[in-house]
């Protein structure tokens, strides 16, 4: 007979599959980090319907207390999802600087080569 917390877990980890389905179906969740959540809510349901795997782990780690252990893991793909997250907002930024650049650079351009364009009132785009 199954605990309630194994139960609590499976279900857990049926739910965060269902939710990443919705979400790549409407398209809010792309590839790389769908394949991410979709580890993790298998890693949930496993460790729902497989609990002797978590002392297992810890037995082959030498982990003596075994249910800190999916804390311990957790943490841990916590600290490096937010690391990959800083990594690219970093290249983002860096790409926006760069694209900020380019566009000052094509806009001296143009009014070196005889003025521009007359302005559309409706674009909602500042000079500065």
């Amino acid at each position: 007979m199954m605990l309630t917390g194994q139960i609590t877990s499976a279900i857990l980890g049926i739910g965060l599959t269902a939710a990443i389905l919705f979400l790549v179906r409407r398209d809010h969740l792309h590839g790389p980090y769908a394949v991410w959540w979709f580890a993790v809510a298998a890693a949930t349901f496993a460790l729902g319907v497989f609990p002797t795997l978590v002392v297992w782990l810890g037995r082959v780690t030498g982990i003596v207390y075994a249910p800190v252990l999916p804390i311990i893991v957790g943490l841990s793909l916590i600290l490096i999802r937010m690391l990959k997250l800083d990594i690219d907002r970093s290249k983002q930024e860096r790409q926006i600087r760069r694209l900020t650049q380019k566009l000052a650079i094509l806009e001296q351009e143009l009014d070196r080569l005889g003025g521009r364009p007359e302005r559309d009132p409706r674009s909602d785009i500042d000079e500065a």
